[in-house]
Protein backbone atom coordinates (compact mmCIF):
# COMPACT_ATOMS: atom_id res chain seq x y z
CA UNK A 1 0.00 0.00 0.00
CA UNK A 2 2.78 2.69 0.79
CA UNK A 3 4.29 1.90 -2.71
CA UNK A 4 0.69 2.81 -4.35
CA UNK A 5 0.31 5.64 -2.10
CA UNK A 6 3.65 7.51 -3.27
CA UNK A 7 2.40 6.86 -7.00
CA UNK A 8 -0.75 8.32 -6.69
CA UNK A 9 -0.13 10.95 -9.41
CA UNK A 10 -3.81 11.00 -10.68
CA UNK A 11 -5.79 14.11 -10.24
CA UNK A 12 -8.06 14.05 -7.55
CA UNK A 13 -11.49 13.05 -8.74
CA UNK A 14 -14.13 15.52 -7.92
CA UNK A 15 -11.80 18.14 -6.53
CA UNK A 16 -11.18 21.70 -8.18
CA UNK A 17 -8.10 20.60 -9.46
CA UNK A 18 -9.64 17.81 -11.54
CA UNK A 19 -10.66 20.52 -14.64
CA UNK A 20 -7.97 23.31 -13.91
CA UNK A 21 -5.49 24.37 -15.86
CA UNK A 22 -2.27 24.39 -14.15
CA UNK A 23 0.38 27.07 -14.62
CA UNK A 24 2.89 24.57 -15.94
CA UNK A 25 0.67 23.29 -18.47
CA UNK A 26 0.31 26.96 -20.11
CA UNK A 27 4.01 27.39 -19.35
CA UNK A 28 4.41 24.11 -21.09
CA UNK A 29 2.32 25.36 -24.48
CA UNK A 30 4.94 28.21 -24.61
CA UNK A 31 7.26 25.87 -26.67
CA UNK A 32 3.87 25.44 -29.63
CA UNK A 33 3.91 29.52 -29.69
CA UNK A 34 7.43 28.74 -31.18
CA UNK A 35 6.48 25.42 -32.87
CA UNK A 36 3.39 27.40 -34.46
CA UNK A 37 5.71 30.51 -35.92
CA UNK A 38 8.34 27.79 -37.31
CA UNK A 39 5.46 25.90 -39.30
CA UNK A 40 4.16 29.26 -40.68
CA UNK A 41 7.51 30.63 -41.50
CA UNK A 42 8.20 27.01 -43.26
CA UNK A 43 4.63 27.27 -45.10
CA UNK A 44 5.78 30.61 -46.50
CA UNK A 45 9.51 30.44 -47.16
CA UNK A 46 8.79 26.89 -49.29
CA UNK A 47 5.49 27.50 -50.24
CA UNK A 48 4.91 24.77 -52.87
CA UNK A 49 2.76 21.18 -53.25
CA UNK A 50 5.52 19.95 -52.17
CA UNK A 51 6.44 22.49 -49.22
CA UNK A 52 2.52 22.40 -48.65
CA UNK A 53 2.41 18.52 -48.15
CA UNK A 54 5.69 18.77 -45.82
CA UNK A 55 4.21 21.92 -43.75
CA UNK A 56 1.35 20.18 -43.07
CA UNK A 57 2.92 17.09 -42.43
CA UNK A 58 4.74 18.57 -39.65
CA UNK A 59 1.32 20.60 -38.46
CA UNK A 60 -0.32 17.19 -37.99
CA UNK A 61 2.93 16.09 -35.83
CA UNK A 62 2.89 19.10 -33.85
CA UNK A 63 -0.35 18.84 -32.97
CA UNK A 64 -1.00 15.28 -32.01
CA UNK A 65 1.86 15.33 -29.73
CA UNK A 66 0.09 18.39 -27.71
CA UNK A 67 -3.07 16.73 -27.82
CA UNK A 68 -1.63 13.31 -26.54
CA UNK A 69 0.27 15.09 -23.98
CA UNK A 70 -2.91 17.36 -23.19
CA UNK A 71 -5.00 13.74 -23.24
CA UNK A 72 -2.54 12.57 -19.96
CA UNK A 73 -2.32 15.79 -17.66
CA UNK A 74 -6.21 14.92 -17.91
CA UNK A 75 -5.21 12.15 -15.94
CA UNK A 76 -2.17 13.05 -14.17
CA UNK A 77 -1.53 15.96 -11.52
CA UNK A 78 1.02 18.11 -13.15
CA UNK A 79 1.13 19.36 -9.24
CA UNK A 80 3.11 16.17 -8.69
CA UNK A 81 6.58 16.60 -8.50
CA UNK A 82 7.46 13.98 -11.11
CA UNK A 83 4.92 14.76 -13.62
CA UNK A 84 6.36 18.20 -13.37
CA UNK A 85 9.08 16.27 -14.50
CA UNK A 86 7.98 14.69 -17.45
CA UNK A 87 6.25 18.36 -18.65
CA UNK A 88 9.48 19.73 -18.12
CA UNK A 89 11.11 17.15 -20.24
CA UNK A 90 8.64 17.41 -22.75
CA UNK A 91 9.65 20.76 -23.30
CA UNK A 92 12.91 20.69 -23.71
CA UNK A 93 12.03 18.23 -26.10
CA UNK A 94 9.70 20.51 -28.07
CA UNK A 95 12.17 23.15 -28.06
CA UNK A 96 14.57 21.07 -30.16
CA UNK A 97 11.47 19.44 -31.88
CA UNK A 98 10.34 23.01 -32.83
CA UNK A 99 14.12 24.17 -33.72
CA UNK A 100 14.82 22.00 -36.51
CA UNK A 101 11.30 22.32 -37.86
CA UNK A 102 12.82 24.45 -41.02
CA UNK A 103 15.08 21.64 -42.01
CA UNK A 104 13.08 18.50 -40.79
CA UNK A 105 13.42 17.76 -44.45
CA UNK A 106 16.75 18.90 -44.82
CA UNK A 107 20.25 18.10 -42.51
CA UNK A 108 17.86 18.02 -39.45
CA UNK A 109 15.58 15.02 -40.43
CA UNK A 110 16.80 12.67 -37.80
CA UNK A 111 16.99 15.49 -34.81
CA UNK A 112 12.79 16.34 -35.48
CA UNK A 113 12.13 12.53 -35.91
CA UNK A 114 13.95 11.68 -32.97
CA UNK A 115 12.45 14.45 -30.73
CA UNK A 116 9.06 13.83 -31.53
CA UNK A 117 9.40 9.67 -30.84
CA UNK A 118 11.36 10.83 -27.55
CA UNK A 119 8.15 12.90 -26.57
CA UNK A 120 5.32 10.19 -27.78
CA UNK A 121 6.93 6.69 -26.61
CA UNK A 122 8.61 8.33 -23.54
CA UNK A 123 5.09 10.43 -22.30
CA UNK A 124 3.03 6.94 -22.87
CA UNK A 125 5.66 5.08 -21.23
CA UNK A 126 5.52 7.67 -18.19
CA UNK A 127 1.93 7.37 -18.34
CA UNK A 128 2.11 3.49 -18.08
CA UNK A 129 4.66 3.55 -14.54
CA UNK A 130 2.68 6.36 -13.28
CA UNK A 131 -1.01 4.64 -13.38
CA UNK A 132 -0.06 0.89 -13.12
CA UNK A 133 -2.79 0.93 -10.01
CA UNK A 134 -5.13 1.39 -12.07
CA UNK A 135 -5.68 -1.82 -14.25
CA UNK A 136 -8.04 0.04 -16.61
CA UNK A 137 -5.77 2.98 -17.66
CA UNK A 138 -2.44 0.91 -17.33
CA UNK A 139 -3.70 -1.29 -20.26
CA UNK A 140 -4.78 1.69 -22.07
CA UNK A 141 -1.25 3.28 -22.00
CA UNK A 142 0.20 -0.14 -22.80
CA UNK A 143 -1.95 0.06 -26.11
CA UNK A 144 -0.85 3.00 -26.73
CA UNK A 145 3.04 2.89 -26.18
CA UNK A 146 2.17 0.04 -28.37
CA UNK A 147 1.18 2.08 -31.27
CA UNK A 148 3.94 4.91 -30.88
CA UNK A 149 6.69 2.30 -30.35
CA UNK A 150 5.76 1.04 -34.03
CA UNK A 151 5.07 4.24 -35.56
CA UNK A 152 8.21 5.66 -34.06
CA UNK A 153 10.09 2.68 -36.51
CA UNK A 154 8.91 4.80 -39.46
CA UNK A 155 9.69 8.01 -38.43
CA UNK A 156 13.84 7.17 -36.84
CA UNK A 157 13.76 5.26 -40.44
CA UNK A 158 12.80 8.61 -42.12
CA UNK A 159 14.86 10.89 -40.26
CA UNK A 160 17.81 8.65 -41.38
CA UNK A 161 16.39 8.54 -44.92
CA UNK A 162 16.59 11.35 -47.61
CA UNK A 163 14.23 12.92 -49.97
CA UNK A 164 10.90 11.34 -51.38
CA UNK A 165 11.72 8.34 -49.35
CA UNK A 166 11.90 10.40 -45.74
CA UNK A 167 8.73 11.80 -47.01
CA UNK A 168 6.95 8.34 -47.63
CA UNK A 169 8.23 7.09 -44.50
CA UNK A 170 6.76 9.83 -41.99
CA UNK A 171 3.40 9.78 -43.70
CA UNK A 172 3.10 5.99 -42.98
CA UNK A 173 4.13 6.91 -39.26
CA UNK A 174 1.58 9.33 -38.92
CA UNK A 175 -1.18 7.68 -40.40
CA UNK A 176 -0.06 4.66 -38.00
CA UNK A 177 -0.40 7.02 -35.48
CA UNK A 178 -3.99 8.93 -36.49
CA UNK A 179 -5.62 5.52 -37.02
CA UNK A 180 -4.84 4.39 -33.60
CA UNK A 181 -7.62 6.51 -31.52
CA UNK A 182 -10.29 5.16 -34.12
CA UNK A 183 -9.07 1.91 -33.78
CA UNK A 184 -9.26 1.89 -29.93
CA UNK A 185 -5.63 1.30 -29.85
CA UNK A 186 -5.91 -2.29 -30.61
CA UNK A 187 -3.75 -4.68 -29.90
CA UNK A 188 -3.42 -8.65 -30.33
CA UNK A 189 -3.67 -10.20 -26.85
CA UNK A 190 -4.89 -6.85 -25.38
CA UNK A 191 -8.09 -6.35 -26.49
CA UNK A 192 -9.00 -2.44 -27.68
CA UNK A 193 -10.28 0.44 -25.67
CA UNK A 194 -13.86 2.06 -25.44
CA UNK A 195 -15.21 5.41 -25.69
CA UNK A 196 -16.44 4.23 -21.70
CA UNK A 197 -12.75 3.42 -20.96
CA UNK A 198 -11.87 7.16 -21.40
CA UNK A 199 -12.87 9.26 -18.31
CA UNK A 200 -11.70 12.18 -18.78
CA UNK A 201 -12.37 15.91 -17.88
CA UNK A 202 -14.60 17.51 -20.12
CA UNK A 203 -13.95 21.18 -18.68
CA UNK A 204 -9.92 20.84 -18.95
CA UNK A 205 -10.34 19.38 -22.28
CA UNK A 206 -12.20 22.03 -23.79
CA UNK A 207 -9.98 24.52 -21.96
CA UNK A 208 -7.17 23.14 -23.23
CA UNK A 209 -7.87 23.24 -26.68
CA UNK A 210 -9.07 26.63 -26.12
CA UNK A 211 -5.89 27.77 -25.31
CA UNK A 212 -4.07 26.54 -27.82
CA UNK A 213 -6.50 28.25 -30.37
CA UNK A 214 -5.54 31.41 -28.53
CA UNK A 215 -1.88 30.39 -29.40
CA UNK A 216 -2.68 30.09 -33.05
CA UNK A 217 -4.46 33.19 -33.79
CA UNK A 218 -1.87 34.88 -30.94
CA UNK A 219 0.83 33.92 -33.89
CA UNK A 220 -1.36 35.10 -36.54
CA UNK A 221 -1.42 38.27 -34.88
CA UNK A 222 1.79 38.80 -34.46
CA UNK A 223 3.20 38.10 -38.33
CA UNK A 224 0.57 40.37 -39.31
CA UNK A 225 2.19 43.28 -36.29
CA UNK A 226 5.30 42.52 -37.38
CA UNK A 227 5.26 42.62 -41.05
CA UNK A 228 4.01 45.71 -41.00
CA UNK A 229 6.36 47.26 -38.80
CA UNK A 230 8.84 45.99 -41.10
CA UNK A 231 7.23 47.53 -44.54
CA UNK A 232 6.91 51.45 -45.26
CA UNK A 233 3.44 52.78 -44.19
CA UNK A 234 1.09 53.34 -46.97
CA UNK A 235 -2.83 53.46 -47.44
CA UNK A 236 -2.07 49.92 -48.86
CA UNK A 237 -0.48 48.35 -46.20
CA UNK A 238 -2.92 50.05 -43.37
CA UNK A 239 -5.72 48.25 -44.98
CA UNK A 240 -4.30 44.78 -45.68
CA UNK A 241 -2.79 45.06 -41.85
CA UNK A 242 -6.55 46.01 -41.07
CA UNK A 243 -8.26 43.14 -42.93
CA UNK A 244 -5.36 40.22 -41.19
CA UNK A 245 -6.26 41.75 -38.29
CA UNK A 246 -10.32 41.98 -38.85
CA UNK A 247 -10.06 38.13 -39.82
CA UNK A 248 -8.19 36.85 -36.97
CA UNK A 249 -11.01 38.76 -34.89
CA UNK A 250 -13.42 37.50 -36.64
CA UNK A 251 -12.13 33.43 -36.31
CA UNK A 252 -11.76 34.40 -32.16
CA UNK A 253 -15.37 35.31 -32.65
CA UNK A 254 -16.80 32.04 -34.49
CA UNK A 255 -14.89 29.58 -31.91
CA UNK A 256 -15.10 31.26 -28.75
CA UNK A 257 -18.83 33.28 -28.78
CA UNK A 258 -20.73 29.85 -29.09
CA UNK A 259 -18.45 26.91 -29.79
CA UNK A 260 -16.12 26.72 -27.36
CA UNK A 261 -18.84 27.56 -24.51
CA UNK A 262 -21.06 25.00 -25.86
CA UNK A 263 -18.79 21.85 -26.35
CA UNK A 264 -17.37 22.24 -22.62
CA UNK A 265 -21.11 22.13 -21.36
CA UNK A 266 -21.57 19.59 -23.93
CA UNK A 267 -18.95 17.31 -22.94
CA UNK A 268 -19.05 18.06 -19.33
CA UNK A 269 -22.92 16.36 -19.34
CA UNK A 270 -21.72 13.85 -21.82
CA UNK A 271 -22.55 9.88 -21.34
CA UNK A 272 -19.37 9.08 -22.77
CA UNK A 273 -17.26 12.54 -22.60
CA UNK A 274 -14.21 10.44 -24.34
CA UNK A 275 -15.75 9.92 -27.37
CA UNK A 276 -16.67 13.30 -27.96
CA UNK A 277 -13.47 14.15 -27.01
CA UNK A 278 -11.53 12.12 -29.36
CA UNK A 279 -13.90 13.17 -32.16
CA UNK A 280 -14.42 17.31 -30.88
CA UNK A 281 -11.45 18.04 -29.94
CA UNK A 282 -8.60 15.22 -31.20
CA UNK A 283 -9.68 15.01 -34.85
CA UNK A 284 -11.84 18.34 -35.34
CA UNK A 285 -9.37 20.94 -34.29
CA UNK A 286 -6.73 19.76 -36.88
CA UNK A 287 -8.72 22.00 -39.62
CA UNK A 288 -9.34 24.86 -37.06
CA UNK A 289 -5.31 24.95 -36.43
CA UNK A 290 -3.88 24.20 -40.25
CA UNK A 291 -6.77 27.02 -41.11
CA UNK A 292 -5.39 29.85 -38.51
CA UNK A 293 -1.64 28.73 -39.95
CA UNK A 294 -2.89 29.44 -43.73
CA UNK A 295 -4.40 32.54 -42.76
CA UNK A 296 -1.25 33.86 -41.22
CA UNK A 297 0.87 32.95 -44.58
CA UNK A 298 -2.14 34.64 -46.43
CA UNK A 299 -1.47 37.73 -44.56
CA UNK A 300 2.15 37.90 -45.37
CA UNK A 301 1.34 37.06 -49.16
CA UNK A 302 -1.14 40.12 -48.72
CA UNK A 303 1.67 42.23 -47.51
CA UNK A 304 4.30 40.96 -50.23
CA UNK A 305 2.33 40.67 -53.34
CA UNK A 306 -0.94 43.18 -52.99
CA UNK A 307 -1.68 43.73 -56.46
CA UNK A 308 -0.81 40.11 -58.20
CA UNK A 309 -3.44 38.30 -60.00
CA UNK A 310 -4.01 35.25 -61.39
CA UNK A 311 -1.46 33.03 -58.81
CA UNK A 312 -3.60 29.85 -57.77
CA UNK A 313 -1.18 29.07 -55.56
CA UNK A 314 -1.92 32.62 -53.25
CA UNK A 315 -5.48 32.64 -54.22
CA UNK A 316 -5.47 29.20 -52.55
CA UNK A 317 -3.74 30.35 -49.26
CA UNK A 318 -6.04 33.73 -48.85
CA UNK A 319 -9.84 31.40 -49.40
CA UNK A 320 -8.05 28.34 -47.73
CA UNK A 321 -7.41 29.51 -44.54
CA UNK A 322 -10.65 30.88 -43.93
CA UNK A 323 -12.49 27.61 -45.33
CA UNK A 324 -10.39 25.29 -43.76
CA UNK A 325 -11.24 27.30 -40.23
CA UNK A 326 -14.77 27.30 -41.23
CA UNK A 327 -14.52 23.18 -42.47
CA UNK A 328 -13.05 22.91 -39.00
CA UNK A 329 -15.40 24.60 -36.76
CA UNK A 330 -18.48 23.01 -39.02
CA UNK A 331 -17.30 19.50 -38.10
CA UNK A 332 -16.31 20.60 -34.09
CA UNK A 333 -19.95 22.37 -33.39
CA UNK A 334 -21.56 19.72 -35.21
CA UNK A 335 -19.91 17.14 -33.18
CA UNK A 336 -20.64 19.08 -29.86
CA UNK A 337 -24.17 20.51 -30.50
CA UNK A 338 -25.86 17.65 -33.14
CA UNK A 339 -26.25 19.91 -36.00
CA UNK A 340 -24.11 21.69 -38.27
CA UNK A 341 -24.26 25.65 -38.54
CA UNK A 342 -26.04 26.58 -41.42
CA UNK A 343 -24.16 30.08 -41.58
CA UNK A 344 -20.68 27.88 -41.87
CA UNK A 345 -22.30 25.79 -45.06
CA UNK A 346 -23.01 29.24 -46.53
CA UNK A 347 -20.16 30.66 -45.66
CA UNK A 348 -17.99 27.75 -47.04
CA UNK A 349 -20.50 27.95 -50.37
CA UNK A 350 -19.59 31.80 -50.58
CA UNK A 351 -15.43 31.03 -50.67
CA UNK A 352 -15.97 28.46 -53.03
CA UNK A 353 -17.94 30.69 -55.15
CA UNK A 354 -15.34 33.18 -54.65
CA UNK A 355 -12.37 30.65 -55.91
CA UNK A 356 -14.13 31.17 -59.39
CA UNK A 357 -13.67 34.92 -59.64
CA UNK A 358 -9.83 34.75 -57.73
CA UNK A 359 -8.26 34.52 -60.33
CA UNK A 360 -9.00 37.89 -61.78
CA UNK A 361 -9.07 40.03 -58.71
CA UNK A 362 -5.54 41.33 -57.02
CA UNK A 363 -4.75 39.64 -53.98
CA UNK A 364 -5.26 41.98 -51.21
CA UNK A 365 -9.20 42.26 -52.79
CA UNK A 366 -9.46 38.66 -52.24
CA UNK A 367 -8.38 38.64 -48.46
CA UNK A 368 -11.01 41.42 -47.90
CA UNK A 369 -13.60 39.30 -49.46
CA UNK A 370 -12.40 36.17 -47.23
CA UNK A 371 -12.52 38.60 -44.32
CA UNK A 372 -16.04 39.74 -44.95
CA UNK A 373 -17.08 35.71 -45.53
CA UNK A 374 -15.85 35.25 -42.31
CA UNK A 375 -17.91 38.29 -40.65
CA UNK A 376 -21.09 37.31 -42.28
CA UNK A 377 -20.47 33.78 -41.14
CA UNK A 378 -20.03 35.33 -37.23
CA UNK A 379 -22.86 37.79 -37.59
CA UNK A 380 -25.33 35.03 -39.12
CA UNK A 381 -24.42 32.86 -36.11
CA UNK A 382 -24.95 35.39 -33.47
CA UNK A 383 -28.34 36.55 -35.27
CA UNK A 384 -29.54 33.26 -34.72
CA UNK A 385 -28.52 31.90 -31.81
CA UNK A 386 -28.12 35.24 -29.48
CA UNK A 387 -30.61 34.87 -26.42
CA UNK A 388 -30.73 30.98 -26.49
CA UNK A 389 -29.26 29.37 -23.34
CA UNK A 390 -25.71 27.16 -23.63
CA UNK A 391 -27.62 23.87 -23.22
CA UNK A 392 -29.65 24.61 -26.68
CA UNK A 393 -28.44 22.38 -29.87
CA UNK A 394 -30.18 24.79 -32.09
CA UNK A 395 -28.10 26.08 -35.20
Amino acid sequence: MAGTSKRNWLRAKGSPSESRVSFLELFFDLVFVFSISQLSHALAAHYTPLGALEAGLMTFAVWWVWIFTTWVTNWLDPDKMAVRGMLVVLMLLGLVLSASIPEAFGDKGLLFAGSYVLMQVGRSLFACYAVKSDALKYRNFVRISSWLIFSGVFWIAGGVLEHEARLIAWLIGLAIEYAAPASGFAVPGLGKSTAADWDVSGAHMAERCALFVIICLGEAVLVSGRTFSEMPFSPLTAVVFGTGFAGTVAMWWLYFRFGHERAAHRIEHDETPGSLARLAFTYAHIPILAGIIVHAVAVEFMFSHPHETGNLGVMASVLGGSGLFLAGNLWFKGATSGRMPLSHLAGLVLLILLAFIAPFIEVYLAGILAMLVLIIVAAWEYKSLAGQTVGHTVH
